[in-house]
């Protein structure tokens, strides 16, 4: 499974592993792939700095990532309390009668969060600053190319850039701005996601940026055929990110039993792409609460950050109720496979033997009589 990336980041094989866990990007780095952390959850930057302490502490002196979330088009800023007074009262009230049908209850005294700031572009730089100031190997963007200053101030610390694209003239413009890696992200992936299956676009993508740009190939890879069949696809590598919610390491920063229960019951065909998680088209688990905005008196989701924020206290309640029928949870097609919980290691371990098997079949194809 060794392709240039492998060299360029000093890792044995080319599996990067999006997770908002350290536990588990220190856990797949450990067992030879790239842990990336996902940066968005930290509102803090102090909190991501102790955190990014933590992975160059954990990883072995192996290498690991940092994403953020940094729209191409910066959206509306501002502090969260200037923020609210542009939510309509028609939304927030809809997202607390919803929740009370739904019988979730409030939040303990105490506890809650401000889900909103993460997502805001400034933020988002603050998260970069932070991560370079540890020892990240690459920085990822979830929403598209960073602007141009923030790849140069990578690439002044020696830290490769990549960006997710659904879209063939999308990685062209990323290429264009100075992004090293493309993420070929097809419509079967959770979180933000664009329309294109990952079989049609990541030829496309590889064949768009041409043989000297490193394409990685994303939506629905759980399983070593389908990294062989990305890697037969033209990608160098692979970006996956949903099969890593139901391990051990994950459990670190998920203690919601619902949660994973609502994972593991689930088949392919339970997720759905909508915008009411963050305002921008995500693909998350179907539950009661997706189809609550499906009806016909919901009204529509808001701009980004609007919607994050009008909706970050109804994730809080009822990702904390922990009914595996009312959460909230970015999670993409291959959920349907995602059957038991399971150390990152041999999740790694099965991923590697998968592919080789499959690799193995294909070239005695190759060597066998034509019928």
């Amino acid at each position: 499974m060794r392709t240039e990336l492998c060299d360029r980041f000093g890792i044995e094989y080319p599996i990067f592993a999006f997770t908002p866990s350290e536990h588990v990007a220190a856990a797949v780095s450990r067992a030879g792939g790239l842990g990336v952390l996902g940066a968005v959850r930290f509102n803090d930057p102090a909190e991501l700095d102790r955190t990014l302490t933590w992975l160059d502490d954990n990883t072995d002196g192996k290498p690991y990532g940092v994403d953020v979330v940094m729209p191409m088009t910066v959206p509306t800023e501002g502090k969260a309390v200037d923020l609210q007074a542009m939510i309509p009262e028609a939304h927030m009230s809809f997202v607390e009668r919803t929740l009370q049908q739904l019988g979730v209850p409030p939040l303990p005294e105490g506890e809650g969060r401000d889900g909103v700031l993460g997502w805001l572009h400034s933020v988002a730089r603050s998260h970069v600053d932070v991560a370079l100031s540890h020892r990240p190997v690459l920085i990822a963007n979830a929403l598209g190319s960073p602007p141009k200053d923030v790849i140069e101030q990578a690439h002044a610390a020696g830290v490769q850039v990549a960006a997710l694209a659904g879209a063939a003239k999308h990685a062209m413009t990323h290429v264009a701005n100075g992004v090293d890696i493309i993420i070929a992200q097809g419509y079967e992936a959770g979180g933000h996601t664009g329309e294109i299956a990952s079989m049609v676009l990541t030829p496309e993508i590889v064949d768009a940026v041409g043989p000297d740009v490193a394409v990685l190939g994303a939506g629905g890879i759980g399983r070593g055929r389908q990294i062989a069949a990305s890697m037969a696809l033209g990608a160098q590598g692979v970006w996956n990110g949903s099969v890593w919610l139901t391990t051990k390491e994950y459990e670190n920063l998920n203690s919601n039993k619902g949660m994973t229960e609502a994972f593991l019951r689930a088949s392919s065909a339970d997720t759905v792409r909508t915008r009411v998680y963050t305002g921008k088209p995500a693909r998350l688990l179907k539950t009661r609460w997706t189809q609550a905005w499906e009806a016909e008196d919901a009204p529509k989701p808001l701009p980004m950050p609007l919607q994050n924020l009008l909706v970050s206290d109804a994730h809080s309640r009822m990702n904390s109720a922990g009914d595996p029928d009312v959460i909230s949870m970015p999670v993409g097609q291959i959920v349907g496979t995602m059957n038991e919980v399971r150390s990152v290691a041999d999740v790694m371990a099965d991923l590697v033997a998968e592919y080789e098997e499959t690799v193995d079949r294909l070239t005695a194809l190759r060597g066998a009589p034509v019928q």
